[in-house]
């Protein structure tokens, strides 16, 4: 009897022994599962692609490169004159307060930033807009910010996008509806970042159908909700030049940027079709940008009377 109980007493610890070997692999690959999506979640970078020479010399010669633009822009149902300008410059950013960085750092983050600003009248009272985009030279991750601002008459609204966890989205506006928002999105693509990548790799550019969060100045002045759609981007080229195309099915909007064939890949203009006005005037408008001029220049080293005559050979 006493052999048969000390079998008994084998077999079970056996079991409990295996059950447990069971649950802890069982467990071992759950965490596995839990840390290969929170990496992914954190959108760890990709290996950095390399700069070449040409890159080097055109974005480190110790210039930005102004480019004006003749802008129609839609607003409540109508096109509106106007002028926008789009200033990129690379600069070192600083990976954990997502600001520039003051001073030379291993740690520090070389972007390309896109200051872009539009201008223009709405009857008696101006709209002056600026969106701000920080994106990594070497094209291994998302934008790691993003900011956006417009002014008018009837107050302003304020919003920002920052490349952390996840994409952390700070938004303020004078609507009651909007008004101070805090909204966290999982990691995709994002519009504003488009206008960086093409200046730095446009053969990277994300085509086919996915999923991308709009511009911020289209979500705010538009009134949509903050959060990825559906979209089908395309590539195609046109009198000599290349056009980037991004439609939004339920947003009826369809986004065409036309940039330079070659480097340094030049943003030539683009259009925006997507519905305004209200009610049963509400129809699709078109706004578009057509360049005036370009230059390469140190702007922050040219802010005395003399260098008013800059803003001339822009058409300012």
């Amino acid at each position: 009897m006493n052999k048969i109980k000390f079998a008994l007493t084998c077999s079970i610890l056996v079991i409990l022994v295996t059950s447990v070997q069971i649950s802890c692999k069982q467990q071992d690959t759950e965490i596995q599962e839990e840390q290969k999506q929170i990496a992914q979640q954190t959108d760890a970078p990709f290996p950095k692609k390399a700069l070449s020479k040409d890159f080097k010399e055109y974005w480190y010669s110790g210039n930005a490169e102004i480019t004006s633009y003749a802008l129609e822009q839609a607003r409540y149902g109508e096109l509106r004159n106007g002028k926008a300008v789009m200033i990129y410059v690379t600069e070192p950013f600083l990976p954990d307060l997502q600001v520039k960085a003051d001073q030379k750092s291993p740690i520090n983050i070389p972007v390309l930033k896109l200051n872009a600003t539009k201008n223009y009248l709405t009857g008696i009272y101006p709209y002056s807009i600026m969106t701000s985009s920080f994106y990594p030279v070497h094209d291994n991750q998302h934008a790691l910010k993003l900011s956006f601002s417009a002014q008018e008459w009837c107050g302003h609204v304020y919003a920002q996008l920052n490349n952390r966890n996840d994409f952390e989205i700070m938004s303020h506006s004078y609507f009651g509806n909007e008004a101070d928002q805090n909204v966290h999105l999982s990691k995709t693509h994002l519009e504003n970042e488009i206008w960086n990548k093409i200046r730095i790799d446009p053969s990277a550019l994300p085509t086919g159908s996915f999923q991308m969060i709009p511009s911020l100045e289209y979500i705010r002045l538009t009134h949509k909700e903050l959060k990825p759609y559906d979209a089908k981007a395309t590539i195609s080229t046109m009198d000599g030049y290349t056009v980037y195309e991004i439609s939004y099915p339920a947003l009826e909007r369809t986004l065409q940027i036309t940039y330079s064939s070659t480097f340094p890949y030049t943003i030539e203009g683009w259009t925006d079709s997507y519905k305004g006005g209200f009610g049963q005037n509400a129809k699709i408008l078109t706004s578009t940008a057509t360049i005036i001029n370009r230059i390469t220049t140190p702007y922050w080293q040219q802010n005395s009377n003399k260098h008013l005559s800059l803003r001339d050979s822009l058409g300012l």
